[in-house]
């Protein structure tokens, strides 16, 4: 089933995605940060490294995530077919030589 792009809802799942790897960051930092306090008993580099460890797991998360390659469903979504059948190829195969 073709959409055209106004159509489109994401569903509930693809629009709480932002706030798992968010929630996820801010797991990782606050037990990192708790470490950190423990050991040091200082507030300022407690702080300093919640808030580092913050940011490097959501960029990574972030990263990880853009590296997935979308199933046959969100390729639908995204723009139809594969450019393997549009080129008349079978999926898998090599593209033609020029």
């Amino acid at each position: 089933m073709t959409h055209s792009p106004g159509e489109f809802k994401p569903s509930r799942r693809d629009m709480l995605r932002p706030i798992e790897y968010v929630g996820g960051s801010a797991i990782a930092a606050i037990f990192t940060g708790a470490i950190v306090l423990m050991v040091t008993r200082d507030w300022t580099m407690s702080l300093i490294v919640t808030g580092g460890v913050f940011i490097v797991v959501l960029v990574v998360l972030a990263l990880l995530a853009m590296a997935v390659k979308p199933d046959a469903s969100e390729s639908a979504e995204l723009g139809g077919d594969d450019a393997d059948h549009d080129a008349g190829g079978e999926p898998g195969s090599e593209p033609p030589a020029h």
